[in-house]
């Protein structure tokens, strides 16, 4: 959540690409240079805009190119289009018109969104606006479009003169500049500013780019105001992705104040220990982090400069490497508490903000952009699937963190009074889940993610169709489209995680070569319409020890991380369903953790697989037997991630 200056809970308590061992057809491709970027909109620049330095060499297709096909990620992704058709304009907009003078008689939204909040807006007129934009580029909906049209055109009417738009006074900035108390107002104006700029690069919405345009030239003239040692005093509350959002203005208008303007939110305390290779994140609310390293990384696209793709390609790897559990998320009570490589006592109710998973999926995404490594995708998949796959009930409710703490439930945002951060973010992470299966470079296809999906690449003239029940079958099948015959490599992730007998079949054929686990298999060769490519994903039980903590081990089948259920006894509404405090009431008290007996490293002896099919699981604690299933099936129960392994018997570990 945006870091508070009373914190709320603890506020309100208290590189280099490597394809290793490449198996191809017929021969070995070499790695190919790297290629400038194209934007995944189809709507053209407002001026001459930008083009990124050739900084890429992975680029990702359009949302309009791929095509969910039934999955539990389409379903889910129509879920949440359900919701955001339930939220009436008039009631989006009520808080800026209000602030605007504008009369408006409909009733105020609650929570973070309530009139007397500080950070009213940052959903309204910004996740909305985003999650719209993207659902629209992504499945066409053109009734949501409207909505997000008008929304724009009535924001549009608020905007002042000067440029500023907010759904609170611009007396906040005021309060921030002197050092008085106050939330996050930049937080909320970056929320803004790209929902606008979503507006106009996924929908067309030419207002939005002006109201955008509006936004930037205030941003502009308020930082002009102020010192570099004033600035680093208004830094210290939290920014959001300003930088990020005014970088994506300079690349489409192509206006150099707003480059220059992102630069000044660079924050030295942050940015100089990651530029030297540093963690020093221990006692930083992280998700305040992970926005501004995606500006940093924004800024290496636009001009090349390798100190900030340093301060990004660090920060992810220590996060990742150092400071996630085994479901990829981070954080708990919203902080990087330890240091790195320990997450010993950070099991708790409030672990793993729903926040931080989402923008480190994001930094991901650039990350590999820059260097091609599958690798980033053994992580990016991990996240998707456990830390953001089961966030959402069967109503479109998100999760604002996701407890760890054993005998937690997930608790939801209500859908009219709550609208966390959480809630927005996740509104946006659930309409784009097609946006990382395929990515190419100038000539070659890759297959990142085992998702049912249709890939549309008209300059090939090609259309993949990637069929599977995956991860409830241990294999993915391909049938290509082609106009006319055509050479070129496909690539196919072969993930860190996969078992032993893993085979690929060309037309039914199987091919007597593969691939290193954590590598990419390359079939290069000339291709016809309707061949089909089958690989096996044979999947495994395996545990991972949580950092610091050798007895506290995860167990894994494949990429999903499995959960003892633990039934729903004594939970109610409010426990499930909160406002607000996104606080269940009452808490609930821990459990210990369910108690099994080790085996050697890596192996969960006390796991047996009842149904792959079904995903099904039992586990044999030392308290007796209990039913398993992957995280994110676990719905109005409670249940454990982690398990206690003690020494067996004979005392072997």
């Amino acid at each position: 959540m945006p870091e508070r200056v009373d914190h709320r809970r603890r506020f309100l308590k208290r590189a280099a690409t490597t394809l290793a061992s490449l198996a191809v057809l017929p021969k070995a491709m070499a790695l190919a240079p790297d290629v400038a970027d194209t934007s995944t909109s189809a709507t053209p620049a407002a001026g001459p805009g930008v083009p990124d330095q050739s900084v890429r060499r992975m680029q990702s297709f359009g949302l309009g190119q791929v095509r969910l096909l039934d999955s539990d990620f389409s379903r889910a992704a129509a879920i949440n289009q359900r919701y955001l058709h339930t939220l009436p304009v008039d009631r989006l907009a009520h808080s800026f018109r209000v602030q605007a003078g504008i009369a408006s008689t409909a009733k105020p939204f609650g929570g973070w969104e309530k009139p007397d909040c500080e950070l009213r807006g940052h959903f309204t007129g910004g996740h909305y606006l985003s999650a719209v934009a993207l659902t629209f580029a992504t499945t066409g909906d053109v009734e949501l479009k409207q909505r997000g049209d008008q929304l724009v055109s009535a924001l549009a009417a608020c905007q002042r003169p000067n440029g500023y738009l907010s759904a609170f006074p611009e007396s906040f900035f005021d309060r921030l500049s002197s050092g008085q108390k106050v939330w996050a107002p930049f937080y909320t104006i970056h929320k803004i500013l790209v929902g606008m700029l979503d507006m106009y690069q996924h929908t067309g919405n030419a207002q939005a780019l002006q109201v955008a345009v509006g936004i930037g030239n205030w941003s502009v003239r308020w930082l002009n105001g102020f010192s570099d040692v004033e600035m680093a005093h208004i830094l210290k509350t939290e920014y959001g992705g300003m930088n990020d959002a005014l970088y994506e203005l300079y690349a489409i208008t192509g206006n150099g104040r707003y480059l220059d303007a992102a630069h000044r939110f660079d924050q030295v305390s942050l940015f100089d220990p990651l530029s030297a290779h540093r963690d020093e994140l221990q006692g930083l609310h992280s998700n305040t982090q992970v926005p501004k390293v995606i500006g940093a990384a924004r800024r290496y696209e636009l001009t090349g400069e390798p100190r900030y793709r340093r301060i990004a390609e660090f920060f992810w790897e220590t996060v990742t490497h150092n400071r996630t559990y085994a479901t990829g998320g981070s954080s708990n009570d919203e902080f990087w508490n330890t240091p790195p490589g320990d997450l010993k006592g950070q099991l708790g109710l409030y672990s793993a903000e729903c926040c931080v998973a989402y923008n480190l999926l994001k930094l991901t995404r650039k990350v590999y952009a820059w260097n091609g490594d599958p690798r980033a995708f053994d992580y990016y998949e991990r996240t998707l699937y456990n830390a953001r796959l089961g966030t959402q009930d069967a109503d479109g409710m998100k999760l604002y963190y996701y407890p760890l703490q054993p005998g937690a439930a997930k608790f939801y945002n209500s859908p009219t009074d709550s609208f966390w951060c959480c809630t927005g973010s996740g509104a946006e992470e659930f309409a784009r889940f097609n946006d990382s299966i395929y990515f190419r470079d100038d000539d070659d296809l890759y297959v990142n993610l085992f998702i049912p999906s249709e890939l549309d690449w008209p300059e090939r003239k090609l259309r993949l169709r990637q069929e599977t029940a995956f991860p409830r079958e241990p294999v993915t099948r391909l049938r290509l489209g082609l106009a006319s015959p055509a050479t070129f490599a496909l690539n196919l992730r072969v993930p860190a995680w996969i078992g032993s007998g893993a085979r690929v079949r060309l037309n039914g054929q199987t091919l007597d070569v593969f691939a290193s686990p954590g590598s990419y298999l390359t079939l290069r060769r000339e291709w016809h319409d309707g061949d089909r490519v089958e690989m096996d994903l044979p999947m495994r039980l395996t545990t991972e020890s949580l950092p610091g903590d050798d007895n506290l081990q995860a167990t894994l089948y494949g990429p999903l991380v499995l959960a003892a259920r633990l039934g729903d006894k004594g939970l109610t509404h409010d426990m499930q369903y909160c406002g607000y405090d996104a606080a269940p009431k009452p808490e609930p008290k821990p459990w210990p953790a369910p108690r099994v007996t080790a085996g050697r490293a890596g192996e969960a002896p006390w796991m047996n697989t009842l149904s792959a099919q079904d995903l099904r699981f039992e586990a044999h604690t030392r308290d007796g037997r209990l039913a398993v299933a992957p995280l994110n099936q676990v719905y109005g129960e409670r249940y454990a991630v982690y398990w206690q392994s003690e020494p067996g018997a004979t005392g072997n570990s």
